[in-house]
């Protein structure tokens, strides 16, 4: 590909020296799970995020699976989410035992439609776990009110919104548990799994450090039933270096998307919604030509990809819920993601509009 949807290494070359010096340092403290890079990255992040307690765990979803642990959900309960979501998303609900319960989406921003939740909500409702999907928070006001209405816990899938903001402030601040993702092509990315979970609570805080260790809170003394879900200290390391760039890398990735957005002709753009921060995790058009202009694409050297191509009540693993969401369904036939990454050039955006206005 001349543009790839994504390029990891040109990222790791430009902080090859940071990256490389924070891997030697951990080699050479022969400490590599639970140690001081972890304990610092927590530190960190929290602070960054405007977050009192932050809790490093292996990967996004069981970042989502430790919270609802932490909140007692568990078998026959019910757990609301989207379904145009990634799938981890409904694994971790899964994991748990619960049943996902789904409410279609906003026609504009994409994300869980206020309007459509209060009418999903039933005794067996314990957690509300809206997504901020691509990189924009969803409208966190409105469900915040719907949830504490019916006194139900709200969990914010942050997975896509590394520094996105609701209101000027961060995201993963306004639910009791707000759950993060660093997979590799992540905002804030590593170079492995990992995954971290915010919250405010004292309590909740201390639950999932004992959750994430097996349900130890002394050694070899375990007061609950926990699981093996730890971030190493080599990722804490990688992540401490990478979070010193993240707010210059989501400027350019705004700055990009708006440059997509003032030049893009014949294709649906993405908004930016009131009250919002969009960090553009990714910039997904929509169009009814959508296969047509991705081969158009491919045949020029541009590499595209569909988030998501097939809306999670209709995945064979999850069919058997079943449920209409039209929204959802539709936009499935017509969004595509186009290359978007802070190392990405005006150049190489103005080649991808050209592309597109001319297909």
């Amino acid at each position: 590909m001349k543009i790839p949807i994504l390029d990891l290494n040109s990222q790791y070359s430009g902080i090859k020296s940071e990256i490389n010096e924070a891997i030697q340092r951990v080699l050479d403290s022969g400490w590599f799970v639970l140690g001081k890079e972890g304990e610092a990255f927590e530190k960190e992040f929290a602070e960054y995020n405007g977050s009192k307690y932050a809790i490093g765990v292996n990967s996004g979803t069981d970042a989502l699976h430790l919270s609802l642990k932490a909140l007692d959900v568990g078998s026959e309960d019910e757990v609301i989410t989207v379904p145009n979501t990634a799938i981890p998303t409904i694994s971790a609900i899964s994991l748990t035992h619960a049943n996902p319960v789904f409410v279609d989406i906003h026609p504009e921003s994409y994300n869980m439609d206020p309007n459509k939740l209060e009418g999903a909500i039933t005794d067996k409702t314990k957690a509300i776990i809206p997504v901020h999907l691509f990189g924009q928070s969803v409208d966190l006001e409105k469900i915040l009110e719907i949830a504490d209405k019916h006194n139900i816990p709200v969990i914010e899938d942050c997975a896509q919104a590394h520094g996105a903001e609701y209101k000027g402030k961060k995201v993963g601040n306004f639910g009791k548990l707000g759950c993060f993702s660093f997979y590799p092509s992540k905002n804030l990315g590593a170079f492995g799994d990992g995954g971290l979970i915010t919250t405010n609570d004292p309590d909740l805080q201390k639950k999932l450090i004992s959750l994430r260790n097996y349900g130890q809170k002394d050694r070899y003394l375990h007061a609950e039933e926990g699981t093996n879900s730890r971030l190493d200290e080599m990722q804490a390391a990688i992540l401490r270096v990478k979070l010193k760039h993240l707010d210059d890398w989501n400027n350019k990735r705004r700055e990009l998307a708006q440059l997509y957005n003032e030049e893009l002709e014949g294709v649906i753009t993405p908004k930016e919604m009131e009250d919002n921060k969009h960090v553009h995790h990714l910039y997904v058009i929509r169009s009814q030509d959508r296969d047509e202009l991705m081969s158009h694409l491919k045949h020029n050297g541009v590499g595209t990809q569909i988030h998501y191509p097939i809306p999670a009540h209709q995945q064979e693993a999850y069919n058997h819920l079943g449920g209409s969401f039209p929204i959802s369904e539709q936009y499935a036939k017509e969004i595509l993601s186009l290359p978007l990454y802070p190392e990405l050039t005006r150049e190489n955006v103005l080649t991808i509009v050209n592309l597109i206005n001319n297909f």
